[in-house]
Parts: C-alpha cells; structure tokens; sequence
C-alpha cells in the first residue's frame, strides 16, 4: 500500500474531553481528538482525489469541504491523534484508487428463461390457493 504525503499544515488537531472508558481522568483530561483537513483547499491532492475523498467521507465533510474526523477509541491523547491520523491516511489511499469503470452486462438466455419458470411455477402455486367455484 502507498502512503501518500499531505502536507501537515493542511490538517489541525484540537483535543477535547471523551465521554467513555478514562477512570478519574474522564472528566479532568481532554484525551479526545477532532482532526480537520480542508480537503478543497488543499495543495497536496489532485482535483479528482479531493472529489472522491468528499464522497468517501459522506458526512463526516461539510459543506464547505471540510473533513472532520473523531478519534476517542483510547484512554490517552496520543492514542487518539494516532488513530485520527490513520484514518485520515486510509480516507485519503482510498480515494487515490480510481472507480473500477462498469461494464453493462446482460443476463443469458439460460438465466432469462430459468427467471421466467421460476415466475410461472410460483403463478401456479398462487393459482391453487384461489378459490374454486364448483358448478352445480
């Protein structure tokens, strides 16, 4: 897997305190990390990594194109700016990997006509709940 740079002015870290796991220091010590990237205002990344990387982050970017990543799985601050980090940097190799183009299939004639039996054999079983009028 390729590591690609960002350049660290581009992202900032603000700590603040983690509801959770902490013991005495949960209400004491700020141990969780918000990061932030200006993905659209970033010098570092192609055009077309930015646009996929705001549709890989989904709602954790605003719309002014800022991704904001939550980090609080860990007891410690650098646990939690370690763990933001390697988020960002697999948010970031995904959208480096360009979408696989689609290619339009077709179902086979096999398949069409088995979609087809299965539809008629379940019409008949439909057809033998219905009542039947006996003719006097």
């Amino acid at each position: 897997m390729r590591r690609h740079r960002i350049d660290p002015a581009e992202v900032s870290y603000e700590a603040f305190r983690a509801s959770g796991p902490g013991g005495q220091n949960v209400n004491k010590v700020a141990t969780a990390v918000r990061l932030r990237f200006d993905v659209r205002a970033s010098r570092s990344l192609p055009e077309a990594v930015k646009a996929r990387l705001l549709r890989l982050a989904g709602s954790r970017a605003s719309r002014d194109g800022v991704l904001r990543i939550e980090a609080r799985r860990h007891r410690t601050q650098e646990g939690n700016l370690r763990d933001a980090k390697e988020r960002l940097q697999n948010l970031i190799e995904a959208a480096w990997q360009p979408p696989k183009a689609r290619r339009p299939t077709r179902p086979s004639g096999v398949a069409k006509r088995r979609r087809l039996e299965a539809k008629r054999r379940r019409s008949q079983a439909k057809d033998r709940r219905r009542r039947v009028d006996v003719a006097e």
